[in-house]
C-alpha cells in the first residue's frame, strides 16, 4: 500500500482493500456451503470441485489479509501530535461548510468543544471520547450535533452564574449591581481542586453564548436580572471568546445583576 499523505486517504484506500478481501471471503463461504450440500447428498464430483474452489479462495484471502496488516502502517499518534490531523479536519469542515475554530488546545465547533488526544488515539467531544478518527466521519457527526442543537439548561446555569457573582460582590465590597468580569466568575465557579480541568474557560464561554441565545435573564429563584457588560472590556484582558452558530467569534467580558423596579 502506498504511503498516504492524509488520514482520510489512508483509510479510504484500506477501506477499498478490505472490501475486496471481504468479497474473497464471501467466495470462500459460498464454495464451502456448496461443498456441504454436496457432501450431504453424495455429489462427490461437485464436492471435490467446491472444496478446491474454497481452498483457492481461502488462500487468496489469507494472502490479502496479510498484505492488509503489513500495508496499513499509518502512524496515527505522530499524525495527531504533529498538528496534521487538525489541519485535515479543518479543511474537511471548510469543504462541508462547517466552521471549526482553534482556541489553545481545543477546537470550537458550535455547540461542541473538541480536544485531540494523541496518546489515546481519540478525540474528546464535549468530554466524551470518540475513537472514530476519520475526518469525514467526525465532521458529519459535528454537523449533526449542530443540527440537533445543544442540550442546555439556561435557568440552572444562570442561577450558578448569579451565585458566583454575588459571592464576588460581597467579598470585594462592590456595589450590589457592580459589573464583574466573567473570567473572575469562572475562577469562583472552579475554585475547588481539579475543577478547572473539568470545566475549561472555553466551555464556560460556550455556555455564556448559549445563555445569551436563550434570552433567559432571570429565574424564579431571584428577582435580579442579568445584564451583559461589554464596553471597552472586550478589547482587554479577561475577554472570553467562543464561536457562534454562524462561525463568527462571540466575545464576553462582564456581567451585572440588577433588581428591576416593581
Amino acid at each position: 500500500m502506498p504511503q498516504a499523505d492524509s488520514m482520510e486517504a489512508a483509510l479510504a484506500e484500506t477501506e477499498r482493500e478490505v472490501d475486496a478481501a471481504l468479497r474473497g471471503a464471501t467466495t470462500a463461504v459460498r464454495e464451502l456451503k456448496r461443498a456441504l450440500g454436496a457432501a450431504r447428498t453424495g455429489h462427490v464430483r461437485d464436492l471435490r470441485k467446491s472444496l478446491a474452489a474454497a481452498r483457492d479462495a481461502a488462500g487468496g484471502l489469507a494472502d490479502g489479509t496479510r498484505g492488509l496488516v503489513d500495508g496499513f502502517d499509518f502512524d496515527e499518534h505522530a499524525y495527531l501530535s504533529s498538528g496534521g490531523y487538525v489541519k485535515e479536519l479543518l479543511a474537511e469542515a471548510e469543504a462541508r461548510g462547517l466552521s471549526i475554530v482553534e482556541d489553545d488546545d481545543r477546537l470550537l465547533c458550535y455547540p461542541s468543544l473538541l480536544r485531540i488526544l494523541p496518546g489515546d488515539a481519540a478525540v474528546e467531544v464535549d468530554k466524551a471520547r470518540d475513537r472514530r478518527l476519520r475526518p469525514s466521519v467526525l465532521v458529519t457527526a459535528l454537523a449533526r450535533a449542530q443540527e440537533r442543537g445543544p442540550k442546555f439548561k439556561a435557568e440552572a446555569f444562570l442561577d450558578s452564574l448569579r451565585s458566583a457573582y454575588e459571592l464576588l460582590v460581597s467579598s470585594t465590597d462592590k456595589r450590589a449591581d457592580a459589573v464583574v468580569r466573567l473570567v473572575d466568575i469562572w475562577s469562583a465557579l472552579t475554585m475547588l481542586p481539579g475543577q478547572r480541568s473539568q470545566y475549561s474557560k472555553q466551555e464556560f464561554a460556550r455556555d455564556l453564548y448559549l445563555l445569551d441565545q436563550s434570552g433567559v435573564t432571570h429565574t424564579t429563584r431571584s428577582p435580579r436580572t442579568l445584564r451583559w457588560a461589554a464596553s471597552t472590556g472586550t478589547k482587554g484582558s479577561g475577554t472570553l471568546v467562543t464561536v457562534a452558530r454562524n462561525g463568527q467569534q462571540q466575545r464576553y467580558w462582564g456581567v451585572s445583576f440588577t433588581e428591576e423596579p416593581q
